[in-house]
C-alpha cells in the first residue's frame, strides 16, 4: 500500500474469506480502507471490471475513483465499477431494458417532472398535497411496496388516495417510457428477483462488492446488494450505526442487524481511531451516543491530544445568538489567521439560517448555504435538458412540450391542445402523433408545417446521435453546441430578458455546454448518453463550491464533511431533538426511536468539528411575530461538558471590543517586505 494503515484498517483490507462488515466511526478513514481494499483485490487476482464500489453521492464516488487511480493506475481505475447506487441502476436498466419492458433510451424523470404527473393525477395544484403524495410514493417504492400492497398497508384515507394515485402514476410513467429516481433501484431489484438469467449474469460479472454508508440503505438498496452478491456473498459493507440519520426518507438501520442474521459467517471489524478531531470532542461525542441502544459497541479515540474546551453558550434569543456567533467567528478567524472556509455554522432546520445570513451580510462575511438553488434548476439549463431528454426518448411528453415552446415557434396553445387531444385518442405520445396522417386535419397547414419541421429536426439529431441504428453516434458535445445554435437560443434570451439577465443566463448555458463537451471528449459520450448522464447528475449533485466562505448547513447536509471550527446552534428541546406537530400522536416506542435518531444527528454535528466546537441555545426564540420560551436540549447534559470547561472556551464577553483590539494590534505590527 502507498499509505500506512493502522491494524484495524489493515485487517479490513486483507479479509477476503467471506462477507465483511467494517464499522467505521466518524473520521476513521473508511474511504482509505475501501480504496486500499480495491488495490488489494487486484493484487489478489480480481479483474478491475469485476469489482464494484457503491456509494450514495457523485462526490463520494468521484473521491473514491480518484484515490483508487492513485493506487492502481488510471487504466485499471477506468475499468472499476465505482458508482452511486443510482448510476449502477441506470447501467443495469440500459443493458436489461428488454427484460424490464422499456426502451434502452428511457427518460429519467426528475422530482419536478414526477410532481407534475402526480399533480395531474390528483387534479390539484396544491403543492403541499402533491409533495405529501410524492414523498409517500417514494417511501413505498423504497420499501419495495407495489400500489396494491401500499393500498393494503394504508392507515388513513389520505394514504389510500395516494395509493390509488400511485397506481396511475406508475402507469403514466411507464407510458412515457420513463423511470423516476426510485425506479432506478427498485426496477433492477425486481429484474434480479424475477429473472434468473439476469441475476446470474450480474452475479458473475460483479465478483466483489464494496458498499459505503450501508447504514443509509433502504430496503430496496439492501435487497439489491443481497441479490448482486448472491450465494458467494463476497462483499465488504462499510457503515456506522451511530450515524444513521435518514430514517425519514426510508433508510433502515435494521439492515445492519440483518447482515449478522443473513450471513452467520459475517466478519465484523471496528475502526475506532479517529483522524479528524481532538479527544475532547470525541469524549463528548462518545458520551452523547452512549445514551442510545447499541447494535455494536465502539469508542472513538484520537492521537490529536485534548484540544480546546467545548463551549456551551446560552443566548437570550435567536437574534442575539446570530450576532454573537458571527462576531465570535470573525474574532476567532482574525486571531487564528484562519480562512473563512475553516468555519461551519450547523443547524437542525433551514429556518434557522435566515437570521444568521442577515448577520453575515451585515458584517460583510462571505458564506455558502448548503442546498441553495442548483445550477440544474435554472430555467435556461432545464430548457436545454428538455431537448436532451426528447432526443433520448421521443415519447417524453413533458420534454416535448418544453422543447417545442422554448424558444417560441409561433405554435399556440390551441394547436398544442389539438395535438394532445389527438394523441390521447390514439394513445400515442405527442411526438408520434404529430406524424400521423389523421392529425393533419386537426390544425391549420402552417401550424402543421411548423410542428412537422420541429419533429424532423429532432429526428435528424436522433439519427446523428446513433439512436436506434447500428452506426456510431457523433460526439455529443459538438452536436449539442450545434443544437443550441440551430434553435437560436442566445437570441431568444436577449429577446426575452433584459441585457443583464440575458448575459447571466447565456453565461450559464456556455458553462453547461463547456462541461458537457469535456465529458463527451473524455468519455466518448454520444448525445443520448449525455442526456442520461445529465438526468442522473441533477439528482445526485453536490452543490458545495470551493470558495473561501463560511459554510451554513443543516446537520443532515453536513454528514460526511468536516471543518476545523464548528458552531452548532439552536440546541434546544423541540428543535434538536426536533419534535414535530404530530409527536403527541406517537406511541412510546415510536417517540423513543425518533429521539434516538435525533441523538445520532447531534452526534454527527459534534463529530464534524476538528479543533474547536461552540454550541449555543436560546432562552427564547421568535415564532412569527411572537417569542416562545425555550429549554436547553437534553443532549447538552449528555455531552458531559462541565460548566468550567465551557467557561474556559469562551472568548471575552465583549467580543466586539476584543476584535477591535486585535485589529488595532495588527495595524501597529510591522509588515514584512
Amino acid at each position: 500500500m502507498s499509505f500506512p494503515l493502522n491494524p484495524a484498517q489493515r485487517e479490513a483490507v486483507r479479509y477476503l474469506d467471506g462477507p465483511c462488515l467494517v464499522l467505521a466511526g466518524a473520521g476513521s478513514g473508511k474511504t482509505r480502507v475501501i480504496t486500499a481494499k480495491i488495490a488489494y483485490l487486484i493484487e489478489q487476482g480480481y479483474k478491475p471490471e469485476s469489482i464494484a464500489a457503491i456509494t450514495f453521492t457523485n462526490k463520494a464516488a468521484g473521491e473514491m475513483a480518484e484515490r483508487a487511480a492513485e493506487l492502481v493506475g488510471k487504466d485499471a481505475a477506468k475499468r472499476l465499477q465505482v458508482s452511486t447506487f443510482h448510476s449502477l441502476g441506470v447501467r443495469m436498466l440500459r443493458e436489461e431494458a428488454r427484460a424490464a419492458g422499456i426502451k434502452p433510451n428511457f427518460t429519467i424523470l426528475d422530482a419536478a417532472d414526477a410532481a407534475a404527473v402526480l399533480s395531474d393525477i390528483l387534479a390539484t395544484t396544491d403543492k403541499k398535497l402533491v409533495r405529501a403524495a410524492q414523498g409517500q410514493v417514494s417511501l413505498w417504492k423504497n420499501a419495495g411496496l407495489s400500489p396494491d400492497q401500499a393500498a393494503s398497508a394504508a392507515k388513513s384515507n389520505d394514504e389510500l388516495a395516494f395509493a390509488k394515485a400511485y397506481a396511475r402514476y406508475n402507469e403514466t410513467v411507464r407510458a412515457y417510457q420513463a423511470v423516476d429516481f426510485d425506479d432506478l433501484i427498485w426496477t433492477p431489484l425486481k429484474l434480479l428477483e424475477e429473472h434468473a438469467e439476469v441475476r446470474e449474469r450480474w452475479q458473475n460479472r460483479l465478483r466483489y462488492l464494496l458498499v459505503d454508508e450501508v447504514q443509509d440503505t433502504n430496503s430496496v438498496q439492501y435487497g439489491l446488494l443481497r441479490n448482486l452478491t448472491g450465494p458467494r456473498a463476497m462483499f465488504t459493507a462499510v457503515g456506522d450505526d451511530d450515524q444513521s440519520i435518514y430514517g425519514w426518507r426510508g433508510a433502515n438501520l435494521e439492515n445492519l442487524a440483518d447482515l449478522q442474521k443473513t450471513y452467520p459467517r459475517l466478519k465484523v471489524i471496528k475502526l475506532e481511531q479517529n483522524y479528524r478531531s481532538t479527544n475532547r470532542i470525541l469524549q463528548a461525542a462518545n458520551a452523547l451516543i452512549s445514551h442510545n441502544p447499541k447494535l455494536f459497541e465502539k469508542k472513538l479515540w484520537s492521537e490529536h491530544g485534548m484540544g480546546d474546551p467545548i463551549a456551551v453558550l446560552p443566548q437570550d434569543d435567536d437574534e442575539s445568538e446570530a450576532e454573537n456567533v458571527v462576531t465570535r467567528l470573525s474574532a476567532h478567524r482574525f486571531e487564528r489567521r484562519a480562512k473563512w472556509s475553516d468555519y461551519a455554522i450547523l443547524y437542525r432546520s433551514n429556518l434557522q439560517a435566515r437570521v444568521i445570513e442577515q448577520q453575515l451580510r451585515n458584517q460583510k462575511i462571505p458564506y455558502i448555504i448548503s442546498g441553495g438553488q442548483s445550477f440544474f434548476d435554472r430555467a435556461e439549463i432545464k430548457d436545454l435538458v428538455a431537448y436532451l431528454r426528447l432526443i433520448a426518448n421521443e415519447d417524453d411528453d413533458q420534454a416535448f412540450m418544453r422543447a417545442i415552446t422554448t424558444p417560441k415557434r409561433g405554435i399556440g396553445p390551441v394547436s398544442l391542445q389539438a395535438l394532445a387531444t389527438y394523441a390521447g385518442e390514439r394513445r400515442k405520445s405527442l411526438f408520434e402523433a404529430l406524424f400521423e396522417a389523421g392529425f393533419a386535419g386537426r390544425v391549420k397547414d402552417n401550424q402543421l408545417q411548423t410542428l412537422s419541421e420541429f419533429g424532423q429536426f429532432i429526428n435528424r439529431l436522433q439519427d446523428r446521435s446513433g439512436k436506434d441504428n447500428n452506426k456510431a453516434g457523433e460526439n455529443g458535445g459538438a452536436l449539442l453546441r450545434e443544437l443550441v445554435q440551430a434553435i437560436g437560443y442566445e437570441a431568444y434570451l436577449y429577446d426575452t430578458f433584459d441585457a443583464k439577465q440575458a448575459l447571466s443566463k447565456w453565461n450559464n448555458v456556455t458553462e453547461f455546454l463547456d462541461w458537457l463537451n469535456r465529458k463527451a471528449d473524455e468519455d466518448g459520450k454520444t448525445l443520448i448518453e449525455l442526456a442520461q448522464y445529465v438526468a442522473l447528475i441533477t439528482m445526485l449533485q453536490d452543490n458545495d463550491a470551493e470558495q473561501d466562505a463560511v459554510k451554513l448547513s443543516t446537520l443532515h447536509a453536513a454528514k460526511g464533511l468536516e471543518y476545523p471550527h464548528v458552531f452548532l446552534i439552536g440546541v434546544e428541546e423541540g428543535l434538536l431533538p426536533h419534535l414535530g406537530r404530530t409527536d403527541d400522536e406517537l406511541d412510546a416506542e415510536a417517540m423513543g426511536s425518533r429521539i434516538e435518531e435525533e441523538r445520532r444527528l447531534m452526534y454527527v454535528g459534534v463529530t464534524r468539528a476538528q479543533r474547536s466546537l461552540i454550541i449555543t441555545h436560546c432562552k427564547r426564540r421568535k415564532r412569527g411575530k411572537e417569542f416562545a420560551n425555550r429549554e436547553p436540549s437534553r443532549f447538552l447534559a449528555e455531552l458531559g461538558v462541565t460548566r468550567e470547561e465551557s467557561s474556559a472556551a469562551a472568548v471575552p464577553s465583549d467580543t466586539r471590543a476584543h476584535m477591535a483590539g486585535l485589529k488595532a494590534l495588527l495595524r501597529r505590527a510591522p509588515t514584512s517586505s
